[in-house]
């Protein structure tokens, strides 16, 4: 069985209201556990923003991503989060070529 590879990537910057970067980083992983076609995604904490988050997310394909901004949980995980955000900052698509380590 050949091993798959994910075809489509994002990285994008999330800007939290004040002081809500925790609150807003446990709702974007709220329900992000079963999304068909998702191989990672990823939240983390900006070194230098405090109120600032990247995600990364490798996907099968773009429709796969598309495809998951339908399911309920993201959904309501939207919902939830969007008080929550004060804007957003870099955004980027792109093409996974290479793997390294595990």
């Amino acid at each position: 069985m050949e091993e798959q590879f994910p075809e489509y990537g994002l990285i994008g910057q999330m800007i939290a209201q004040p002081g809500q970067r925790a609150a807003l980083a446990a709702v974007l992983t709220e329900g992000t556990s079963r999304m068909p076609g998702n191989f990672a995604y990823i939240v983390g904490e900006d070194s230098e923003n405090l109120d600032a988050l990247w995600i990364v997310e490798l996907w099968a394909d773009k429709a796969a991503h598309a495809a998951s901004l339908q399911l309920p949980e993201v959904q309501a995980a939207i919902a939830k989060g969007r008080p929550l955000i004060a804007g957003f900052g870099s955004r980027a698509e792109f093409k996974p070529v290479a793997k390294a380590g595990a």
